[in-house]
């Protein structure tokens, strides 16, 4: 059986940078019993610059997580733009944001997967309808 693919949101990319934020041993210790390499999308990697920039955090470490490909993109929103569209006008209720519609068009095309995020947004989504997300998550 093939290996889980985790799929990193930008709450634990932050935790894992900001030694402040209130996740950050609980990202730490999660990140520690992770295999590499995680798997995002650009939205999820413009998201955590702007909120480690909003709270004056060097982007540095998050960006060398790319550099060493720890972490990789591996979503396109125009080849998906249909889908994550719909997902957005889905759940306009919980205010989904761009990077969640990524992370869950992902989880839609990766059977074997895993968020790893600190949304809890995510126990709401749903894959394909009805389908729960498998998350990785501190609550």
């Amino acid at each position: 059986m093939a290996a889980t693919k985790i799929f990193i949101d930008s709450g634990p990319l932050v935790s894992f940078v900001n030694e402040t934020d209130q996740y950050h041993e609980w990202a730490l210790e999660a990140w520690n019993n992770l295999y590499e390499p995680l798997w995002t999308c650009e939205a999820v990697l413009s998201e955590a610059i702007f909120l480690l920039n909003s709270v004056n955090v060097s982007i540095d470490p998050l960006l060398e997580l790319f550099d060493r490909d720890i972490v990789n993109i591996d979503f396109d929103v125009v080849s998906h733009r249909a889908d994550l569209w719909a997902l957005l006008r889905k759940y306009t209720d919980q205010s989904m944001s761009l990077a969640d519609a990524c992370l869950v068009g992902m989880a839609e095309l990766n059977g074997n997967c895993q968020i790893f995020t600190t949304d809890k947004d995510f126990l709401v989504y749903r894959r394909k309808g009805r389908g729960v997300i498998p998350l990785l998550a501190p609550f």
